[in-house]
Parts: structure tokens; sequence; C-alpha cells
């Protein structure tokens, strides 16, 4: 099964080394994940932030891949499932 949000994604520039909302505030992070609708960089579930998904909510774009070294998944919001 094809998940139709693949069309969504672009080759995508980071847009920071780490999580950009937790460097605005002075917050840490657990893990990265780069929003591939956009670039936003941002931290997964387990970060006391989770801005990865709070980026997700406030602009709806559904795909991100792991920002870690060593990783290549993509997870999908919208069906809460690896693509």
């Amino acid at each position: 099964m094809t998940d139709e949000h693949l069309k969504e994604t672009r080759k995508v520039t980071p847009s920071t080394k780490g999580c950009e909302d937790c460097l605005k505030i002075g917050a840490r992070w657990v893990r990265l994940r780069l929003c591939l609708s956009c670039g936003h960089v941002g931290c997964c579930d387990s970060s006391p932030n989770r801005h990865a998904t709070k980026h997700f909510h406030g602009a709806k774009h559904p795909i991100v891949q792991s920002f870690e070294r060593g990783e290549d998944w993509r997870w999908c919001y919208v069906h809460e499932s690896m693509v």
C-alpha cells in the first residue's frame, strides 16, 4: 500500500542542525525529525516539547523523516504509520 501523502514530500534543506523551536527557547531535545514538505527540524515525541508533532498540527505537513545519523525511516502523521 502506498501512502498518498508521499506526493507531498520533496527534497528539502534542513532549517537547522538541531530542533528549530528548542533552539529558540533554549530547550533540550531527545531525537530530531525532518519535515519532508518544508525542511523544518523538530524534536520527537520523546522530547519534552514535541515540536515535530506540533509542526504537523500547525502546518499540516504529513510526513517526517528521522534526522538522526544511521536512521532512514519516514512517518506519516495522518495515518500514524511508517511509509
